[in-house]
């Protein structure tokens, strides 16, 4: 297990928290006794990072002493520093997804294994929503390149197609150079695609259009279009992302609900030469600070995904790193 070494916030109660995951892809939640802070409400299974205590460390003690398990393998997924009324938590979440033993309640605690999706429908302290959004959200968004259509959609969905069997759950279908008529055409289709292989489609497009998004495609705004809004412009079922290249943009996308940012560029790249790449440490500046899941952009490929979990990312996102690269399965 790698072991990052945050900002101190020293007023803050820090947790260790994980979401631990079995064969079957199902996650653990458990009941909070109706005694104690936030009682009867569902939450991801932990406790105090004791001092001197690494996160890991009190991971793994926690986990055994309240469900029996003994970790094996374990990283970091997200932090959320929240200021309740009474008290400041700082929730240091990471995902398990090998371990030894069987889980069950050793505090007299109800468990549930839930589906992923099925995590929205229990009631979670406010603190751990983030969680919900992170522990369904995988590790990997592809970005599509430009459509070329003159042979129709064919080539380009095959492509799409060949994408989600190596693995891929999360879609931004990004084509600048379509009208809405066609943007729309085209995302019907590859929705369809996405639906059938468990993967979701988010479309890159005007505001004004969103209320033409096919049935169960979200949206993903730019960080122009993020300040033309105050409030989420879709429903809650659908996921809302944004593309943000400073903490003052990652916080308009919070104000508005989005579920997920994408944050640009770590590296420098070919396409924006002119961009100022903000670096590892620039982009854990920013997962510190934000209260939502953030995927790392530029330049970056498959190698580079425990790197950015170890600075705080919900993982990579990338055009020719997933799009263009076939040897890589990423799940």
């Amino acid at each position: 297990m790698r072991c990052r070494h945050p900002t101190a916030r020293e007023d803050y109660l820090h947790v260790a928290a994980a979401v631990v995951v079995n064969g079957a892809g199902r996650i653990l939640i458990a009941r909070r006794h109706d005694h104690l802070h936030q009682g009867g409400l569902w939450e991801f299974p932990g406790g105090k990072v004791e001092p001197g205590e690494s996160v890991p460390a009190a991971l793994s003690r926690e986990l055994l002493e309240e469900l029996g398990i003994r970790v094996k393998q374990a990283r970091p997924l997200i932090r959320i520093p929240y200021r309740y009324p009474d008290r400041n938590v700082l929730l240091d979440v990471w995902r398990v997804e090998q371990f030894e033993g069987e889980a069950h309640g050793a505090e007299g605690q109800p468990l549930l294994w839930v589906e992923p999706d099925n995590l929205l429908q229990y009631e979670f302290p406010a603190a751990n929503r983030p969680i919900v959004t992170a522990a369904r959200l995988p590790s990997a968004y592809l970005i599509t390149p430009e459509p070329d259509l003159t042979s129709g959609f064919d080539a380009f969905l095959s492509a799409l197609h060949k994408a989600l069997e190596r693995g891929i759950h999360l879609v931004q279908l990004r084509a600048k150079s379509l009208s809405k008529m066609k943007l729309m055409e085209l995302a019907s289709e590859a929705v369809q695609v996405c639906n059938d292989a468990n993967a979701s489609l988010l479309v890159n497009c005007d505001i004004a259009w969103a209320d033409a998004l096919p049935e169960r495609a979200g949206l993903h705004l730019t960080s122009s279009r993020l300040f033309q809004l105050q409030s989420r412009p879709l429903e809650a079922s659908r996921w809302l992302a944004a593309s943000c290249h400073t903490l003052d943009e990652v916080m308009q996308a919070q104000k508005i609900g989005a579920d997920f940012v994408v944050v640009s560029p770590v590296k420098a790249t070919t396409t924006h030469p002119e961009a100022a790449p903000l670096g590892w440490s620039g982009l854990r500046t920013i997962t510190e600070e934000a209260l939502l899941p953030v995927y790392a952009l530029g330049g970056l490929t498959h190698d580079d995904l425990a790197l950015s979990w170890a600075h705080g990312a919900q993982g990579i996102a990338a055009i020719r790193g997933i799009w263009d690269d076939h040897e890589v399965r990423w799940s």
